[in-house]
């Protein structure tokens, strides 16, 4: 295709043009640069310039641009404060996303970031109180992860017993938390350790409560350990999965109630009590030496023969669900257009990220 750049209208009488807002607006529509291409008439070679700001799109394109990606033309413009990158996300696995997902659930990340900065600016919200106990991430079956939970409990959980609800902790401890939509569905739960705030962005297209507590604290464990690890390290992995079943089971108050072989009925009532799965509760049997190896695998081969790895049995319970971002609109005393505007997201991305009650 060959491109012109027509300049009939002078410069002065065009909108603002920032590249970047359109290679925010591209990956939160999960497209690629040859996808958007095709949809505005013109080539990928070109949208990467526009994106680089190395040119700037000719008219019509970007009208052609807003329609393509749901923005409105303002979005464009520039966003309403500096540049929120986020950096140091946390993915489980590099290799069961794509780069357009992850990028696509980052661009959701962005958004959410841009509207607590405009909230910030007429609403308080709590202190980060997160402890700061980095675990190298070459370390390997050692006490960091364990130590850095018990940190996390005496500093946002100092209560023994099960933690009543992670979610709830989190936002408490400053941490912004909110729900993928449904276009990310393939991206699981994941931690951004932004400044000034960090984000745990939650995805729950599997509906499971156990899962999502667990996830939780998975993610409060990297935000804890892993400011300068490298995402998606099998190690660093293990260590926030270590992590997190510290800090849900804490070994000293949970090891004299596990039961060394396959009680079901036990199981099943400390599973209700510490609000996480049977087998996270077989598990950390076996890993603090209550449950003999052989036992385990048993056990868990039963499961997987009676389906219950995909569903365990028992009463379903709704997600634990964040709140904050929705009182803090209720309390800024903005209606959501004028938050969408102030904040410089399009109004349907706001509603996705935080619902209207």
């Amino acid at each position: 295709m060959n491109e012109r750049f027509p300049t009939s209208r002078p410069a002065a009488a065009r909108r603002p043009f920032d590249g970047e807002r359109l290679t925010l607006a591209r990956r939160l529509r999960g497209l690629r640069k040859n996808q958007l291409a095709q949809a505005v008439g013109t080539t990928p070679a070109a949208i990467g310039r526009f994106e680089a700001g190395i040119a700037r799109p000719p008219d019509p394109v970007p009208a052609r641009l807003a329609v393509a990606l749901g923005v409105p033309a303002e979005f464009f413009g520039g966003a309403a404060g500096p540049p929120r990158a986020l950096d140091s996300a946390h993915f489980r696995s590099l290799r069961a996303t794509t780069q357009i997902e992850r990028d696509q659930a980052l661009a959701y990340g962005r958004i959410a970031a841009d509207v607590v900065a405009a909230l910030e600016e007429v609403v308080e919200f709590p202190a980060v109180t997160l402890p700061e106990r980095p675990v190298p991430p070459d370390e390997i079956g050692g006490p960091g992860p364990a130590d850095a939970a018990r940190r996390a409990r005496a500093a946002l959980c100092p209560s023994p017993g099960p933690v009543p609800h992670v979610v709830r902790l989190l936002e408490a401890g400053g941490v912004i938390v909110v729900v993928l939509p449904p276009v990310a569905e393939r991206v699981d739960a994941f931690s951004v350790g932004a400044h000034p705030r960090p984000l745990v962005l939650f995805n729950p297209a599997k509906g499971d409560y156990w899962r999502n507590r667990f996830d939780g604290a998975h993610e409060l464990g990297h935000l804890v350990m892993h400011a300068d690890a490298e995402p998606g390290e099998k190690i660093v992995e293990d260590q926030a999965q270590r992590f997190a079943a510290e800090f849900l089971m804490p070994a000293d108050e949970i090891a004299g109630e596990l039961p060394a072989f396959a009680d079901w009925d036990r199981l099943a009532a400390l599973k209700a009590r510490w609000g996480v799965s049977l087998a996270a509760l077989l598990y950390r049997a076996r890993t603090l030496g209550v449950m003999p190896e052989p036992v385990y695998r048993a056990a868990m081969a039963g499961m997987a023969r009676q389906g219950m790895r995909r569903r365990e049995p028992g009463p379903a319970r709704p997600l634990e669900g964040p709140t904050m971002l929705t009182r803090a609109i209720e309390m800024s005393g903005l209606d959501r257009d004028a938050l969408a505007v102030r904040a410089g997201v399009p109004r349907p991305d706001l509603d996705l990220l935080v619902p209207v009650r």
